[in-house]
């Protein structure tokens, strides 16, 4: 059996954040290491026929809003259904996470925490300012970190991310994939759980 679960995610995702800290959980629960893997999700959208929010339908966009604050409810957050902050750019704050996982630390907290300041407090999560403070709270060198996402080989490695996305069929964010069963959504963490506790063989196409 595989011994990691790799984690596909944009950080201004609300299911990522509204679901993060489940998944960690059932990853802890079962022993297995998490594979952060940032991804540029409107180039995963392209291929898997999503559009942004604003363009869909009124009655998707409605459903959506009743579906943020009833996934908020149930995972115990207080959820801004509608930050002026958002849409925004996730690029730096994803690539803040790849910068954390090169040097073998966890970025698991402060992915956490860009979540928390765009859907719990509506901050601006492309401002690098905030980017670093959050990363100081984390435990780590947050102007370091920051300056170090700059390096045009961790927009790459997103890049990368996104294709390989793609090919195994991760539809949006987040996408939980182990032993290339993919688990789209934070709705699917009860199925990655029970996957992992039976131990059955991975179902895929």
């Amino acid at each position: 059996m595989a011994e990691h679960i790799d984690y596909y995610f944009t950080s201004h995702s609300p299911f990522t954040w509204m679901g993060h800290n489940a998944f960690v959980a059932v990853a802890e629960k079962h022993k297995k290491q998490i594979n952060y893997k940032p991804v540029n999700l409107m180039e995963v959208w392209k291929v898997s026929g999503a559009v942004a929010p604003p363009q869909r339908p009124p009655m998707r966009q409605r459903y959506r809003l009743t579906e943020l604050q009833r996934v908020a409810d149930f995972r115990g957050l207080s959820i801004i259904p509608q930050p002026d902050s958002f849409p925004t750019n996730p690029e730096r704050a994803d690539l803040c996470c790849a910068v954390l996982t090169d040097q073998g630390k966890d970025p698991g907290p402060f992915l956490f925490s860009v979540g928390e300041a765009l859907w719990g407090q509506d901050r601006q999560i492309a401002d690098e300012n905030l980017l670093a403070d959050l990363l100081n709270k984390a435990g780590h060198d947050g102007q370091a970190v920051v300056a170090a996402s700059k390096d045009d080989a961790f927009a790459e490695l997103r890049s990368v991310n996104s294709q390989d996305a793609i090919e195994i069929d991760v539809v949006g964010a987040p996408g939980y994939v182990y032993e290339n069963e993919v688990f789209w959504g934070q709705d699917r963490i009860d199925y990655l759980d029970h996957a992992l506790a039976t131990g059955r063989a991975p179902i895929t196409k």
